[in-house]
């Protein structure tokens, strides 16, 4: 698959961010190799799109951050789901299931 390929879906960037701050605190380079490392590298996430999607969370005060030093002793901002992250979170995820399954529907097998 292409690099074009792997562009993520308008929104979706916000739902995986979310999930993988689920899991606990991380900083940004942290959760953009969490999300590649889980699909196998699928989703390849650009600091030009996470960092945008990170500060349009927070201003939605669906994160918070703080700032830390990360593994490699460098200072970094660490970011956190706040409850009406988990709740938005939740929310997202219900949606993008009656999507996928919509979608899947369609495109089966002896559809």
């Amino acid at each position: 698959m292409g690099r074009s390929e792997k562009k993520l879906l308008h929104g979706t960037l916000d739902t995986l961010v979310l999930k993988t701050l689920s899991h606990g605190e991380r900083h940004g380079y942290a959760i953009a190799r969490w999300i590649e490392q889980e699909t196998d590298e699928a989703i390849l996430v650009e600091e030009g799109s996470l960092y945008p999607a990170l500060y349009r969370l927070e201003k939605k005060d669906l994160l918070q951050s703080r700032w830390g030093v990360s593994e490699l002793d460098r200072r970094a901002k660490f970011y956190a789901l706040t409850d009406r992250g988990r709740q938005a979170l939740d929310e997202s995820t219900a949606e993008w299931l009656r999507f996928s399954d919509a979608v899947r529907s369609i495109l089966a097998p002896g559809s």
